[in-house]
């Protein structure tokens, strides 16, 4: 019988993961429980998605907000940190800005505007039209932000972060400047001491910084690179990636994440005589329509992938050739001459126009958005996602 169905993605719910725990073992128990209840069976080219959240839990890695203050302390030694592009969020950045403002003299914070990195909104780009301010030009005091444009709240969590961050320093009894730049070298008027906080442009500001005279400069991706006092650390990524866990720790982006999928595959073929793809996941890469905000606050969608989910999807649009190629055609013959057209074609597609719109992004990136939007952020309680059918296509 012809099949009718074509991706389906499931996502599996998991006992609540600790420090110490063995996560191979319990994720693959987990897929094959839930296979066996609800009556699925696992096949060839299924892929199995691991939350990066559940890897970093078992691994334990955690450091405290003294750990962050302690590298702080010993990059920037003591005086004025400018505290450059964090992007406004309690749960990636809050517990960072107490760490690094507890590690500090001074700290003068500067914010772009009218959003940060990732779409979280300071003021809407009407009113900056209204005002008459470039914000590609326009340095701003808060004085003359505040005078503008009052105290606006994120649309999402009615939180005014202007306000929000500068407690968070002071709260330490440590001096907050706060002023609002998109040029790098803004900064460099208040102090050459200068913490890049912003993720994926990250290595752009840290070069204009150093053109431009900056003296000792750091990204997030270097504090915390290495362990302090026995924490935990990311070697390539440090705070990057990190949410908060209690009010005195971050949780930060699981380290060592090859070998985790790769048991998982190699342990899932021994159970099953299948082989699975595996992936570990953070953020899904896509944008918020209403609130602006791209997802994308982890360095990377994946750390870690098995091999057949390297790469770009190579596929051509139904539509286009129903509409072209074959518009004469209907029934039967349409169906077969668009599967025979698929079974025939080229390795690479890039260029051809019966592949414009077919979305090539990195594979990594559709299916962590994919599992991202499965497992939700919430009380779903499925950190692990099993997706069957993905490389499937029409002849199959």
């Amino acid at each position: 019988m012809e099949r009718v169905v074509g991706t389906v993605v499931r996502g599996i719910r998991c006992p609540i993961i600790n420090k110490g725990d063995r996560i191979e073992d319990i994720i693959v128990e987990s897929v094959l429980k839930a296979a066996e209840i609800e009556g699925f069976a696992v096949r060839d080219q299924d892929i199995v998605t691991v939350t990066e959240s559940v890897v970093a839990r078992a691994q334990g890695n955690y450091a405290t907000i003294d750990h962050i203050a302690a590298d702080i302390r010993a990059k920037f030694g003591e005086g004025t940190i400018g505290v450059l592009f964090p992007i406004l969020s309690r749960n990636r950045f809050a517990n960072c800005l107490r760490g690094i403002a507890k590690g500090a003299k001074k700290i003068v914070l500067m914010l772009s505007y009218p959003s940060d990195e990732v779409g979280n909104e300071l003021v809407d780009l009407e009113a900056l039209d209204e005002k008459g301010i470039n914000p590609w030009t326009d340095v701003l005091t808060e004085e003359q932000f505040r005078s503008h444009f009052g105290s606006p709240m994120h649309t999402f969590t009615g939180v005014d972060y202007i306000a929000y961050y500068k407690s968070l320093v002071e709260q330490f009894g440590i001096e907050c400047e706060i002023i609002f730049s998109n040029h790098p070298k803004s900064i460099l008027s208040y102090t050459k001491n200068v913490l890049a906080c912003d993720v994926h442009t990250r290595f752009r500001t840290k070069r204009i910084l150093k053109a431009n005279g900056a003296e000792n400069v750091y990204s997030l991706d270097e504090v915390l690179s290495a362990s302090v006092d026995g924490s935990g650390y990311n070697e390539k990524y440090g705070l990057l990636g990190s949410n908060k866990s209690t009010e005195e720790s971050v949780k930060l982006f699981p380290r060592n994440c090859q070998p985790v999928v790769d048991n998982i595959q190699r342990m899932m073929l021994e159970k099953t005589g299948k082989h699975v793809e595996v992936m570990i996941y953070g953020d899904g890469a896509f944008k918020d329509p209403v609130g602006k905000i791209w997802e994308l606050a982890d360095p990377v969608v994946s750390p870690a992938f098995t091999s057949g989910l390297a790469g770009t999807p190579n596929e051509v649009k139904l539509k286009y050739l129903a509409d072209n190629n074959f518009a004469d055609l209907r029934g039967d013959e349409l169906k077969k001459a668009i599967s025979d057209y698929i079974r025939n074609k080229n390795d690479n597609l890039v260029g051809a126009m019966e592949s414009q719109g077919t979305t090539p992004r990195q594979l990594t990136d559709l299916i962590g958005s994919l599992s991202d939007l499965t497992s939700g952020s919430g009380d779903k309680g499925t950190p692990v996602v099993f997706i069957q059918g993905y490389f499937d296509n029409y002849t199959k």
